[in-house]
């Protein structure tokens, strides 16, 4: 009977000292001093097992850790390349469509200049159709306020210059990039609270209220109209360029530019909201010549996630939206379904990495990196996922998911770092 009582002592001592505890009671201390709402799935690639679950079932906002199932889905889907245009000859013109393809002179990606010359060297008259773009400039649940701020770019077929205009002041006077854009460039003389360039809600107008400083920058969304792509177009290629409006026909040709994995990089690492409603834009139009990102949801949710434990409620390509729901258990099994998909080699390259590369490039500091994931970020919510390499060299997969707090997005970060060192120390 003393020896059953040993064992008995010794598997409670055990469970006591296990890291699954302290990690759930870390979790649950912060949820409660934070006030806020916590979910949290720790899964091991090589057994196949959930080591720590806490609200794994729970839905969450997820902010851009929906581009998680954006880069997913563009994997399945696009291929290699990103599709530029589609294109035939009539007669002595080219008509051409935009296939949504974000790289097109936006000054973040990899340049290639197939698209350029294409255009510029083209011996036919040009015509532009807008006929195959079906959906909103901005997204179902974004904030309507964000409108002027770099992170809400509208979603077009022909995006150019990441679809942004770029101000910049100096002891000269002003730039503006594009350079047609300067055309609606004013300075107001109208008091101000502040110095800044605000565009107008509906069109490209913009407005410089004076400030001291002698050098500054701005970066504002530009507002799409076809006519703008036809005015942007023609100004950038020193030619002309007509719209037309035609659907596009099957004998259309297709004209590649970029690696897509120039574009995933920039999308997982930096987080980049317009790469990844792009490319929404882009998966649609292979699957069906319309881009409408509800036509790239619809195929993934039917198709390719339709495995994941629970129902997911997604609306965009970016997680601007706060209509997108979803449970950290469906995202670590996403990431299980990635992992399976792409080499981890070639993986780990596309995803921020911590205390080396983007969003978290100032986090998760260690001599060997042992992060390797995707932020998200909206006011009062910020989630990490991806893979954690342990002391001992496994490859698990986490989801941390933090919603409806008030402390700062800091003070969540330094309690999330506290855990996921903690995880990488003790397995």
């Amino acid at each position: 009977m003393r020896g059953f009582a040993c064992i008995i002592l010794t598997l409670l001592l055990g469970l006591a000292c296990s890291p699954r505890i302290g990690i759930l009671k870390e979790i649950n201390r912060t949820e409660t001093e934070l006030k806020e709402h916590t979910g949290f799935a720790l899964y091991d690639l090589t057994s196949k097992k959930y080591l720590a679950e806490y609200h794994s079932d729970k839905y969450f906002t997820p902010a851009s850790n929906a581009k998680i199932f954006t880069f997913y889905t563009s994997l399945k889907v696009l291929g290699d390349s990103a599709t530029a245009l589609k294109y035939v000859h009539r007669g002595d013109s080219i008509i051409f469509w935009g296939m949504g393809d974000p790289s097109f002179l936006y000054s973040r990606t990899y340049y290639d200049s197939s698209v350029y010359n294409f255009l510029v060297q083209a011996e036919d008259k040009l015509f532009y159709s807008p006929s195959n773009f079906e959906t909103s400039l901005l997204g179902p649940g974004w904030a309507w306020d964000d409108y002027p701020y770099n992170y809400s770019a509208e979603r077009s077929p022909f995006p150019m210059f990441g679809n942004l205009t770029t101000i910049e002041k100096n002891f000269t006077g002003f730039r503006v990039l594009p350079r047609y854009f300067m055309e609606h460039f004013t300075i107001a003389t109208d008091p101000h609270k502040r110095e800044e360039v605000i565009r107008d809600l509906d069109n490209n107008q913009l407005t410089y209220f004076p400030g001291k400083g002698l050098y500054k920058n701005w970066e504002l969304p530009y507002h799409y109209s076809s006519d703008l792509v036809v005015d942007l177009l023609s100004d950038t290629l020193k030619r002309e360029v007509q719209e037309i409006n035609l659907p596009i026909p099957s004998d259309a040709q297709s004209l590649k530019s970029i690696p897509l994995d120039s574009l995933y990089r920039v999308m997982m690492q930096d987080s980049d909201n317009f790469i990844a409603e792009q490319l929404l834009l882009q998966c649609a139009g292979i699957l069906s010549d319309t881009l409408n990102p509800e036509i790239a949801i619809k195929y993934a949710l039917d198709s390719l996630l339709n495995d994941l434990p629970d129902e997911l409620s997604w609306v965009d390509g970016s997680g601007l939206s706060r209509y997108n729901l979803f449970t950290p258990r469906s995202v670590v099994k996403l990431w299980e379904k990635i992992y399976q998909f792409v080499p981890q080699e070639r993986l780990f390259k596309l995803l921020a990495v911590g205390g080396q590369s983007g969003t978290i490039k100032n986090w998760y500091k260690k001599d060997v990196p042992f992060i390797f994931g995707k932020t998200g970020t909206l006011s009062n919510n910020h989630s990490l996922s991806g893979f954690l390499i342990t002391r001992k060299g496994k490859v698990l997969i986490f989801s941390m998911m933090n919603n409806n707090y008030l402390a700062s997005t800091n003070e969540v970060r330094i309690r999330m770092e506290k855990i996921l060192n903690s995880i990488h120390d003790k397995y």
